[in-house]
């Protein structure tokens, strides 16, 4: 890398304002802490990205929004996950004893636990769904150009607004927490609430000591820290947080500490009524072995029953559990489905047309990869689709493709009439979107999923890409083309762990030293506004600052602000946005898509996202978006800029890790300027900086459907 030289350090300017209107904190929630990294699973990134609501009103069908369409589709995936669980015996019900599936393997807990030769149990308290029932096939989309916004959550009446709040009142809360309380909770939240005050949890962004105080408040001396109410609320509050950190499940163990950290007298207890109380689900998947040639005396050896526990014991809510599920059981029946046929061309369409899943593995450059087996399955005449977590290099989104805004739509059975799906940035996807995925291709559809397995991974739960190259189902072709250029070569060196200096003679690669974090924002206006145009050639609205989370002194927020100032400074008379603005819109949860103000009238700001013209209704504007001259990495992930700007203040050192540096560094084609304010903790987090593990369920529950396959054939 190269340090900085005069035609890229233009003359000091005025230190920009951060005056520009900002959102507010969603009601019950704590102020961000400075420096607050976004990495894998910190609160910064995966934690605010996947719970921005949707809000999108992109071009498509009346009546239908992108985001809209998206959320019904994952609704009917889960209607028929219910149809399929309704058909199973001994349910666990809420408020009763546990029975069935569940009481056996909380018996084989507590066996394993006392040192007891284990009970024989079933490998999770959901088993896999039966075989998919009939689809039926949707309506035509009408056509149109416009839609209107798709609320996130169900309408409920002003009279239940009011009965909340007037409940709230009475124990103290915020009165502004009514609304959302009344959409989690439905019609009767405030008879809910008032049996059950620790059901305030249930808001996304409200605390235990914020519920404890609120229950105090409505119960007086009937409140304690040893109410059952409050243990199993809070039971299943730590796994929402849990969520929020891309986890599907919790180690049971993790579970009982945090109780016991939150003052509940006996964790052990706790876990095991809200098990009963079918808030939680409990799981224990035995992960599979590969063969091994052994002698007689060793198979019975084997066979023998483990000495001790070997089997992790997992809690998990029961959305993302079905949804796991869901997605195990439709890769093993593309597996299943798919007919070996010969495929000519490269290592890539060889493998595509011998299996029904295929993962792909590479770099930027290894992208025109899979974009031409597409190319070249068409040309055989097959029904091919490219997809993406971002629309670029003609590949479509994936909530487009699955909403029916673009795509080949649905065949008689309601399934994408496809052939071959490749999907581009498959780390991008969560467990969600990943199962409504699988479940819309039809028997016999082969799935490619392509992607760079050092980049962060989803904004939402799971690890689904991760998770399979691991499990080893399906082949796996590695990519061998290097990506080009100082940046590519830099880039290249991160993946290994590798910080090294390159030569950039043409300034592909410049390091701006700063002492401070208002150095920081200084120095990076200074490059976006001056700088790269004057020196580099490339201009101020093809140039993307990156930084490490929306808090902090050079989080997004500050760094939006003073480049608002500096590049199209106005009252922000719109909802905080003015027409020139660059904006940052989610149009559903763990998706951003970036675009600039156009105009603003009585349905809401219109604004130009690549092309395509989007009007976000007014009442979803705060919720929907940002500015977006600044993001974070997780927003960044999937999308790349002729030039970016990596702004690495001092108080970010600690949220650095590999996959972090590698995906903001990765976002630049033809310049990466870093704006250096952490010293050796960049080196150091290259070299050292791991994410922290996601615990997920995928692998065993896949590898034990296609192991049960092979014991059914092998009978």
């Amino acid at each position: 890398m190269t340090e900085p030289s005069g035609d890229t350090a233009p003359p000091e300017a005025d230190e920009p304002t951060a005056d520009a209107q900002e959102a507010p904190a969603a009601p019950g929630t704590e102020p961000e802490e400075p420096g607050t990294a976004e990495a894998g699973a910190t609160e910064a990134g995966a934690t605010e990205d996947a719970s921005t609501e949707a809000g999108s009103t992109e071009e498509a069908a009346p009546g239908l929004s992108e985001a809209q369409a998206e959320l019904a589709a994952q609704r009917e995936l889960r209607e028929k996950i219910e149809r399929r669980k309704a058909e199973r015996g001994a349910p666990v019900e809420a408020g009763g004893k546990l029975t069935g599936t569940a009481a056996d393997l909380l018996a084989a807990v507590r066996a394993v636990e006392s040192g007891e030769k284990p009970v024989s149990v079933p490998r999770a308290a959901v088993p896999i769904p039966a075989p998919t029932p009939e689809r039926t096939a949707p309506a035509a989309p009408p056509e149109t150009t416009v839609r209107p916004p798709a609320p996130e959550t169900p309408v409920v009446t002003e009279e239940t607004t009011e009965a909340v709040r007037q409940v709230l009142q009475r124990g103290g809360a915020p009165e502004t927490l009514a609304a959302p309380v009344a959409a989690v909770l439905g019609e009767g939240a405030a008879r809910a609430l008032a049996d059950d005050p620790w059901q305030l949890l249930a808001v996304p962004g409200v605390r235990p000591e914020q519920a404890d105080g609120f229950a105090r408040a409505l119960l007086g001396a009937e409140c304690g820290p040893a109410d059952p109410r409050r243990a199993v609320a809070l039971t299943a509050w730590l796994l929402e947080q849990a969520v929020l950190k891309g986890h599907t499940a919790l180690e049971i163990g993790a579970v009982r500490d945090a109780l016991a950290r939150l003052s509940v007298p006996e964790p052990d207890k706790a876990v095991d009524l809200a098990v009963s109380e079918a808030a939680v689900l409990v799981f224990q998947e035995e992960e599979q072995e590969e063969p091994e040639d052994e002698t007689e005396g060793e198979a019975e050896a084997a066979a023998a029953p483990p000495a001790g526990p070997e089997v992790p014991v997992l809690l998990g809510l029961e959305r993302y559990a079905l949804a796991e599920e869901s997605l195990a059981d439709g890769l093993a029946r593309l597996i299943r489905a798919a007919e070996a046929t010969a495929w000519d061309g490269p290592e890539l369409a060889r493998a595509a047309g011998a299996h029904g899943l295929v993962l792909h593995t590479g770099g930027e450059a290894a992208r025109a990869e899979p974009a031409a087996l597409a190319e070249a399955a068409r040309a055989r005449g097959l029904r091919v689709a490219l997809a993406a977590h971002t629309a670029r290099d003609g590949a479509l989104p994936v909530a487009a493709l699955l909403s029916g805004a673009a795509g080949p739509g649905r065949d008689a059975e309601g399934t994408l009439a496809l052939d071959l799906l490749v999907v581009l940035d498959a780390p991008q996807l969560d467990v969600e979107t990943a199962a409504t995925l699988v479940e819309a291709l039809p028997d016999g559809c082969r799935l490619v999923l392509s992607g760079d397995p050092y980049v962060l991974g989803a904004a939402g739960p799971g690890r689904v890409f991760a998770d399979l190259l691991a499990a080893k189902v399906a082949p796996q072709i590695a990519s061998r083309v290097p990506d080009p250029g100082p940046v590519g070569e830099l880039v290249s060196g991160i993946g290994a762990g590798e910080l090294n200096q390159v030569a950039a003679p043409g300034k592909e690669v410049v390091i701006v030293p700063v002492r401070d974090a208002g150095e920081a924002v200084h120095r990076t206006v200074q490059l976006v506004a001056d700088s790269i145009p004057r020196a580099i050639g490339v201009p101020t609205e093809q140039t993307q600052v990156i930084t490490v989370g929306h808090g902090g002194s050079a989080g997004t927020r500050a760094l939006n602000a003073a480049l608002k100032e500096r590049l199209n400074p106005g009252p922000g008379r719109f909802g905080g946005f003015d027409p020139g603005d660059r904006v940052a819109h989610s149009p559903a949860p763990g998706r951003t898509v970036t675009g600039t103000v156009v105009s603003a009238g009585a349905e809401g700001l219109h604004l130009d996202c690549a092309g395509e013209r989007v009007v976000v209704p007014k009442e979803r504007v705060e919720a929907a978006l940002r500015h977006g001259w600044a993001l974070t990495a997780h927003q960044a992930a999937g999308a790349r800029w002729p030039a970016a700007v990596v702004v690495l203040p001092g108080d970010a050192a600690g949220g650095l890790t590999r996959s972090w540096v590698y995906t903001a560094f990765g976002r630049a084609e033809r310049h990466l300027s870093v704006v250096h304010g952490v010293e050796q903790a960049l080196p150091r987090a290259v070299a050292e900086g791991r994410d922290p593990e996601r615990t997920t369920r995928l692998r065993p529950l896949l590898e034990a459907l296609l192991h049960e396959e092979e014991d059914e054939a092998g009978a």
